[in-house]
């Protein structure tokens, strides 16, 4: 039974929609970030106007971004069981983990769009794994394109490997565990040289940091 099949069944009830669905999945990734940027319990969010369980194309429910200084630190909320429990694996939540991004601040042309560009591909990527393919951490995501992938492509940098956040820790919460497996922008020419998991890890040791810049040189 789907969350649309509670709000339905709650509604025909009478009951307060509400108060009755519980967000402890919610709350244990709002409680990590907050240990990690102390104060900032009323980060920058972007909500799903229609849910996907209501028929909408977002999967995740929502995605919050932290002022980590030098960065964006963006959280995706929507891959883990972030209401109740509803699958039978109880050591994990949902498909396990939740995506992270972590954005260099530049004077950019356009700061909104830059962070809306991000929620947008975070929803993009969860699509894909709500369609089947479940990705995991020392993976890389190679799109074929050669325009960047910043709001107004002009960047080099086009796709993306993934990797276990450096900043927050996986957590367990009523609903099981949840990894946060961060996403770091590649060029196409360093992209093409990855092929398993020892060449991410080489390539990542090669870039010396998780925080995506949209200037940076390539490596490669």
């Amino acid at each position: 039974m789907g969350l649309f099949d509670k709000l339905k069944k709650k509604g025909q009830e009478g009951t307060n929609q509400a108060d009755d669905i519980k967000a402890d999945g919610w709350e244990a990734i709002e409680q990590e970030f907050l240990r990690v940027y102390p104060g900032q319990d009323k980060p920058l969010h972007y909500g799903t106007l229609v849910k996907w369980s209501l028929g909408g194309n977002d999967p995740l429910d929502g995605i919050s971004i932290y002022d980590g200084g030098d960065f964006w630190h963006f959280v995706s909320f929507g891959l883990t069981e972030i209401y109740e429990k509803e699958t039978e694996n109880p050591e994990y939540s949902g498909y396990g983990y939740e995506l992270t991004f972590k954005l260099k601040k530049e004077k950019y042309e356009n700061e909104e769009a830059e962070l809306k560009n991000i929620c947008g591909i975070m929803q993009s990527i969860a699509r894909m794994v709500f369609k089947g393919e479940v990705f995991g951490c020392d993976e890389f995501l190679y799109t074929g394109q050669t325009a960047g992938f910043d709001a107004f492509q002009k960047s080099k940098l086009t796709g993306f490997i993934l990797i276990k956040d450096t900043a927050v820790n996986s957590i367990d919460t009523p609903n099981g565990r949840v990894d946060f497996l961060e996403l770091v922008g590649m060029t196409d020419a360093e992209l093409k040289t990855l092929s398993n998991v020892a060449s991410v890890r080489e390539i990542y040791a090669k870039l010396g940091s998780d925080v995506t810049d949209y200037h940076r040189a390539s490596v490669i």
